[in-house]
């Protein structure tokens, strides 16, 4: 029985209003741990639930050492729950599922041997066939589809809540906000990219009602605009809003040679009559506020962090990190 000894497994699961289900997930993830002889840690995050989910996790803990609870003061979110959990955890391989039993605890032995024995980085459970009505699953396809387009990500299900990763993974990441939706975009961009997928059971919701709401969806999209942006300029930014500058100054050109040779073809047309005069002077005002704004966001980025932090994966012929002695 897996009791003892550093966890293989690392289960990180989020938990708000979930008293019903808690004893028969804990049970089932033990069943499943023994079976497969895998040592286990379950580190249950209570996301400031108002009912009783949080005297449950402690009876639960009392009862098998392998659960472990932590409580946060309010309500902050999935993806401040999830981050939490993965500082506590010391698992090889970490699971993320949902506490509403419609992810299966089954699925362990399958998702850690993609991890342990095909050496994915992470891999995202695939609910193909879901449980779930129209007011859920059409709004997921169509957030799914944007993520794929926006990312370069070729997933089919990113909002699965059942996903695997390497502790090194988890350990280098951070979700916040709707984030935990993206955490293959964020692994991606922390240098993590054998990215996997796995077809997995989805269950009918037993218990409680479900917390999806459509404004979860729009704030999901806002964040997949800051995540995409923040992968690829947080370190350049002048790089996109130079871009926007230079794209803004030719357009200036063009107009204002448009307006100049349209006065000495027409004469009659008086420059200040055009309307594409004021256009031109438009896009040379855009064009020195995207500077401006390039400008500001390369000096608050040169004094908010090491430009040169950069995430190391290994290391040859070192006896210490380098910058030990600096």
């Amino acid at each position: 029985m897996p009791t003892s000894g550093a966890p293989r497994i690392s289960l990180a699961i989020p938990i708000y209003n979930e008293e019903e289900s808690l004893p028969e997930l804990c049970a089932w993830i033990h069943r499943v741990a023994t079976a497969n002889d895998l040592t286990y840690e379950a580190i249950l995050v209570d996301d400031g639930s108002t009912d009783k989910s949080w005297d449950v996790i402690v009876e639960l803990a009392a009862k098998n050492p392998l659960v472990k609870g932590i409580r946060l003061r309010r309500n902050y979110g999935k993806s401040a729950a999830m981050n939490v959990a993965f500082d506590a955890c010391e698992g090889d391989v970490v699971i993320t599922m949902d506490a509403d039993l419609q992810d299966s605890p089954d699925e362990i032995p399958g998702l850690y041997s993609m991890i342990v024995n095909d050496k994915f980085d992470m891999v995202s459970g695939w609910k193909k066939k879901r449980h779930d009505p129209l007011s859920k699953t059409i709004p997921t396809k169509l957030f799914n589809w944007a993520t794929r387009k926006m990312s370069g990500i070729y997933l089919n299900d990113f909002n699965c809540g059942i996903k695997a990763y390497r502790k090194e993974v988890v350990k280098n990441i951070e979700v916040y906000g709707e984030m935990h939706r993206y955490i293959p975009v964020i692994a991606k961009a922390a240098g993590f990219k054998r990215i996997g997928e796995k077809v997995v059971e989805h269950r009918a919701r037993k218990y409680n009602v479900t917390k999806f709401g459509i404004e979860r969806y729009m704030n999901g999209f806002l964040d997949l605009l800051s995540i995409t942006f923040i992968s690829q300029y947080n370190k350049k930014p002048m790089h996109f809003f130079g871009l926007l500058g230079v794209f803004s100054v030719m357009i200036g050109v063009v107009l204002s040679i448009f307006v100049i040779v349209n006065e000495f073809v027409y004469t009659d047309h008086k420059v200040a009559d055009q309307p594409i005069f004021y256009f031109s002077i438009l896009a040379f005002i855009m064009s020195t506020q995207f500077f401006l704004t390039g400008f500001l966001a390369e000096m608050i980025a040169r004094n908010a962090y090491d430009r040169n932090a950069y995430q190391v994966g290994k290391r040859v012929n070192f006896d210490k990190d380098p910058k030990a002695d600096a």
